[in-house]
């Protein structure tokens, strides 16, 4: 396995292939509109959706944040005084970053809604002006939604798995050796907030899946040392294909009904698959080893941030009958934007974070050492 220090670097390639994912959906959105209706249904409707199934990367992204955030959780000398800080400062320096740049783009470029076309993600998803309290607001990570920079929808989730880390690593560890029972329930869980349109139901749990795979971590890279499990593999890497974009290949039998919200609950079990063959299948292990995918997953936080606001300012800058020339250019602009967010950017972020962690674990021990000074005094003056 691929290893750079304490990271997995197949799992580094997939995040990387994800963050693609979602690139080529959000282009594809700004495409829908133009293209024949049932062209986008073979597309959507078809084992193709694969390259364009934006939200089911993200489930992946959820899947893959509670195994790699809570890893180190469980390794002994683990400080949760110096993760949180870290934590919060890896998050949201980037984010704000991010949400200044793109509420710049909406102040340099003009827009106006009415001249896209209706009902489309260019019309409902992205804001045609901004305010000062706009952008604080949404910097927050706690609204709902996030019409600047639309993708902080999912970082809302993030950052309240990021401070219920605890919670779930204890829950984890507890039913360890019911690790799929309960990853099964996790998927009824999730069946249940979509269907009660309740998104915290929907969502969070999709980190338990990730952190039941963090404590059986050890086991699972030896389900496939045997050939027969090995001649599996492949299988179940179709499988969790299938159950990623299960909803939208049963669509046309299932719009509207009650098994459209079962289908989409299976996208996180087939995202969490995905996760364990990244980590199981020596082929898996190789594809998502190599230079192009490692750059993707090295550059992958940065390109989701703000690949969104740039397709988005293209699209109006060119107007919207140019939608394919706003794809074209916005492609390619977002990987060069994004390596360039990274460099000068994310990297800090990292540089913050350690730097808070660090502060933050000071601090702890600096308290721990007063309450211990503190209760030999009280000890001291019971004794006499």
């Amino acid at each position: 396995m691929s290893r750079n220090g304490n990271r997995i670097g197949s799992l580094d390639g997939l995040r990387g292939l994800a963050a693609g994912i979602v690139l080529i959906h959000h282009a594809s959105l700004i495409a829908e509109p133009w293209l024949d209706p049932a062209g986008w249904a073979v597309l959507t409707q078809s084992p193709l959706k694969l390259l364009i199934a934006g939200s089911e990367a993200v489930m992946v992204f959820f899947v893959l944040s509670g195994l790699v955030v809570a890893l180190p959780a469980l390794r002994p000398g683990f400080s949760w005084a110096r993760y949180f800080p870290a934590r919060l400062f890896r998050l949201y320096v980037p984010v704000i970053a991010a949400l200044g740049a793109a509420a710049l783009l909406v102040k340099v470029v003009p827009r106006d809604a009415s001249t896209m076309p209706d009902e489309s993600w260019m019309q409902d998803a992205q804001a045609t002006s901004v305010s000062a309290g706009d952008v604080l607001s949404q910097m927050t990570l706690l609204r709902a939604d996030y019409p600047i920079d639309n993708v902080l929808w999912s970082l809302r989730w993030e950052l309240f798995f990021s401070l219920l880390l605890p919670l779930y690593v204890w829950v984890a560890l507890r039913v360890r050796r019911f690790a799929v029972p309960v990853g099964v329930l996790t998927v009824v869980l999730m069946f249940a907030g979509r269907a009660s349109g309740n998104s915290a139901l929907a969502y969070l749990p999709v980190f338990l899946l990730g952190t039941l795979i963090a404590v059986r971590y050890p086991d699972l890279r030896g389900l496939a040392a045997g050939p027969r499990a090995r001649r599996a593999l492949p299988w179940l890497a179709a499988v969790a294909g299938t159950m990623l974009i299960a909803s939208w290949l049963a669509r046309p039998l299932t719009a509207g009904t009650i098994a459209a919200d079962v289908l989409w609950a299976l996208a996180g079990a087939g995202a969490a698959l995905l996760v364990i063959l990244a980590v199981i299948w020596p082929r898996a292990e190789r594809a998502l080893g190599t230079r192009p995918m490692q750059w993707l997953g090295r550059i992958s936080f940065s390109l989701y941030l703000v690949h969104a606001p740039i397709l988005a300012t293209l699209c109006y800058l060119l107007g919207a009958e140019r939608w394919w020339l706003a794809c074209l250019i916005g492609v390619p602009l977002s990987l060069v934007a994004a390596a360039v967010f990274h460099a000068l950017v994310e990297r800090q972020s990292q540089v913050l974070a350690r730097r808070a962690g660090a502060i933050g674990e000071a601090l702890a021990e600096r308290a721990s050492v007063r309450r211990i000074g503190a209760a030999r005094k009280v000890a001291l003056a019971r004794a006499q």
